[in-house]
């Protein structure tokens, strides 16, 4: 056994010695092809994780009467506390925050203080900061709310607001970046897998006599295919260890200078620079193997 994988390896090294020019274009397939699929993936899942932290930020802020007219009942404390528990025992909801008038006013005083400068009194009211488990359910929650407001279960609240334009908007935007994503990774892979297939298919052609003497000879179909499968593992691997090197040369000199300019949070992170290596390498072997072992099948009927 260990003897006929020594042949098979050496019959693709040979192969691949013969045919230079041949190698030298499947590699280079398989390093465009898993450079760009490294750039997509993490370019993908830096935006994907843009998206879930934009969703994150999707609230449902819960304002309640004030002291003031045209509200003339003013039970806000009870109000607000009952609001609160019900609230909480939603399914959808994650947090709820309780923002007190005075707090809203200081908030206010610190983001624009020329806005209060003349006030004689406080016209802002106590509210409730309704965080969603899901950016998708700050909508259902902003209904369920306004429901409960005019079936009287809850009271004191004058309206709901979740920015239900711009909240449709962003969910809207995250389910295209997903689906680009998705659709992107997708036609890359076959695309690579395709030219890799017809690279290899110029080595294959060129021996298409050889094969033909072997099958002749008795040649089992898998010891013919043998050599070529490893040969596109060998260019698989080898184009995919320089689009690797490609990455790593622009993850330490160009990201450093292009992430500030993005002004992110610490929580949009692109996926693991290693699990992108191991999603390269993994896919380097599968495609190199593939477009071979797939090729050869039409040449090994004889």
């Amino acid at each position: 056994m260990i003897g006929r994988f020594r042949l098979l390896v050496s019959e693709a090294v040979r192969s691949l010695g013969a045919n230079i020019s041949n190698t030298i274009a499947a590699t280079l397939t398989v390093l465009i092809g898993m450079f760009l699929l490294g750039l997509l993936v993490s370019l993908g899942t830096w935006v994907i994780s843009w998206s879930d932290h934009v969703k994150r930020e999707l609230v449902a802020h819960v304002y309640f009467c004030t002291p003031l007219p045209p509200c003339t009942r003013y039970e806000t404390p009870k109000e607000l506390a009952k609001a609160r528990v019900v609230l909480l025992k939603m399914d959808e909801v994650k947090t709820v925050r309780v923002i007190t008038r005075v707090e809203a006013l200081r908030e206010m005083q610190r983001k624009n203080p020329e806005l209060t400068k003349n006030l004689s009194s406080n016209p802002l009211p106590d509210s409730l900061e309704v965080v969603p488990k899901r950016g998708e359910d700050v909508e259902a929650i902003a209904k369920r709310v306004e429901y409960l407001k005019r079936s009287g279960q809850l009271g004191g609240i004058e309206k709901v607001n979740y920015g239900k334009t711009t909240a449709k908007k962003i969910l809207q935007i995250a389910k295209v970046i997903e689906l680009v994503f998705l659709i992107g990774t997708v036609l890359l892979l076959i695309s690579s897998a395709l030219l890799i297939a017809n690279t290899i298919r110029l080595s294959i052609f060129s021996r298409r006599r050889e094969i033909e003497v072997m099958k002749l000879v008795g040649a089992t179909n898998w010891f013919v295919r043998g050599p070529f499968m490893i040969e596109g593992l060998l260019c698989g691997i080898g184009g995919s260890v320089l689009a690797i090197v490609l990455l790593l040369v622009g993850r330490q000199f160009a990201l450093p200078k292009i992430l500030p300019s993005l002004g992110t949070t610490s929580d949009v992170k692109a996926i693991s620079f290693s699990f992108t290596v191991l999603i390269l390498l993994g896919a380097g072997l599968v495609l190199g193997a593939a477009g071979s072992g797939l090729t050869i099948r039409k040449f090994l009927k004889v």
